[in-house]
C-alpha cells in the first residue's frame, strides 16, 4: 500500500507543481524516500512535531501548495486535533492527513500506535472527508481524487500488504459506497481490512442458505446514507464491520442513517471500547473479534432479531 501511495504521489508530482509531501520523521515507514529523492524541494520532514506539521501544511495550502501529510494514526489525529480543527478545516485550507497503521494493523508497534478513536476524532471536525481505501487500486484512485478537492481529508493507510479485492482500473467515487456481492436476507457494511472479512463471511453464510449482501463503505464521511436506506429495506438487518472502536466510527454513522430514516436489528462488529495491544495480525483479529466468524455470529444474531 504505502508503495502505491509513493507511486501515486510521484506521478501527481510530475506535472503539478502544487503537490507536496510532508511526514514527521517516518519517510521509511510511509515509504516515500523515493519521492524525497526525486523532489527534494517539495519533500519536508518535520521531525516528530505532528501538531507543527499540520500548522506548516495548513500554511502552504494559504500559499496555493496541495499537502499530504503522513504520521502514524494516533499521532495524525489526536494529537493534532486543535491544528486539524482550526488552522485546516476552521481556515477553509486544504490538507491531506494519511493516518497509517489504524486499528489492528499497528500490530508490533502496540496500544500506543494502535488508533480505535481515529475515525470518532475527525467525524467531529465540520466538513471532513475520511476514507479508508480498500486495496491498492482504491488506495491510487482516491489519493488522485482527493488530490483535486478543496478541504480537509483524512486517508485511513494500511501501510503493508492488503488483500486485492478490486481489478486494475475500477474507478471509485468519494462518498459513494459499493455494493461488491448481492444479497437479499441481510446486509454487511465494512471498511478496510474488514472488507475481506466480510466477503469471507458472506461465502460462510451461503453455506447456511443465508444471503448476505456487501457493501464497502470505503467513504466513513460523508456516508453514502441513501446506500444505506436501499440496503436497510431491500434486506431488513444490518452489521456493521470496521477496524475500529464500535463508538463513534462506521458503525455509529450507520446507525445514525437507519434511526432516522429505516430503522431496522442492527448489529456491529468492532473493537469494544478497549486499548490495543502487541501481537499480529491473525491474533489481533482474534483477540478483538474481527474475523469472519465473529461477522457470521453477528449476521445470525441480526437475523434472529429480524424474525
Amino acid at each position: 500500500m504505502r508503495a502505491a501511495l509513493c507511486e501515486t504521489l510521484m506521478q501527481l508530482a510530475e506535472t503539478r507543481e502544487d503537490i507536496v509531501y510532508l511526514d514527521a520523521d517516518l519517510f521509511g515507514s510511509s515509504g516515500m524516500k523515493k519521492f524525497a529523492k526525486a523532489y527534494p524541494d517539495r519533500a519536508f520532514d518535520v521531525g516528530i512535531a505532528e501538531a507543527n506539521m499540520i500548522g506548516v501544511a495548513a500554511g502552504m495550502s494559504a500559499t496555493g501548495k496541495t499537502p499530504f501529510v503522513h504520521s502514524f494514526g494516533p499521532f495524525a489525529t489526536r494529537r493534532c486535533f486543535d491544528q486539524l480543527f482550526l488552522s485546516v478545516a476552521y481556515g477553509r485550507n486544504t490538507v491531506n492527513v494519511i493516518g497509517s497503521d489504524p486499528g489492528i494493523t499497528a500490530l508490533y508497534n502496540g496500544g500506543t500506535h494502535m488508533p480505535f478513536e481515529d475515525v470518532g476524532i475527525m467525524r467531529n471536525i465540520p466538513t471532513a472527508v475520511i476514507v479508508e481505501p480498500t486495496d491498492t487500486t482504491m488506495l491510487r484512485s482516491v489519493v488522485r481524487d482527493l488530490s483535486e478537492k478543496r478541504g480537509l481529508h483524512y486517508i485511513r493507510l494500511k501501510r503493508k500488504t492488503a488483500i486485492k479485492v478490486y481489478e486494475e482500473g475500477t474507478t471509485f467515487t468519494i462518498g459513494k459506497g459499493i455494493t461488491i456481492r448481492e444479497g437479499s436476507d441481510v446486509t454487511l457494511i465494512a471498511a478496510g481490512i474488514m472488507v475481506s472479512e466480510a466477503l469471507a463471511a458472506a461465502e460462510q453464510l451461503a453455506v447456511e442458505g443465508i444471503s448476505a449482501r456487501v457493501i464497502d463503505m470505503f467513504t466513513i464521511k460523508p456516508i453514502d446514507a441513501e446506500l444505506i436506506k436501499l440496503a436497510a429495506a431491500e434486506t431488513g438487518a444490518i452489521v456493521t464491520c470496521e477496524n475500529h472502536s464500535v463508538i463513534n466510527g462506521l458503525g455509529s454513522a450507520v446507525a445514525e442513517v437507519l434511526v432516522q430514516n429505516t430503522p431496522v436489528p442492527m448489529e456491529m462488529v468492532g473493537v469494544q471500547d478497549e486499548f490495543g495491544e502487541v501481537g499480529d495480525e491473525a491474533y489481533l483479529k482474534e483477540r478483538f473479534g474481527l474475523t469472519a466468524a465473529n461477522i457470521v455470529a453477528k449476521a445470525k444474531a441480526v437475523l434472529a432479531r429480524k424474525k
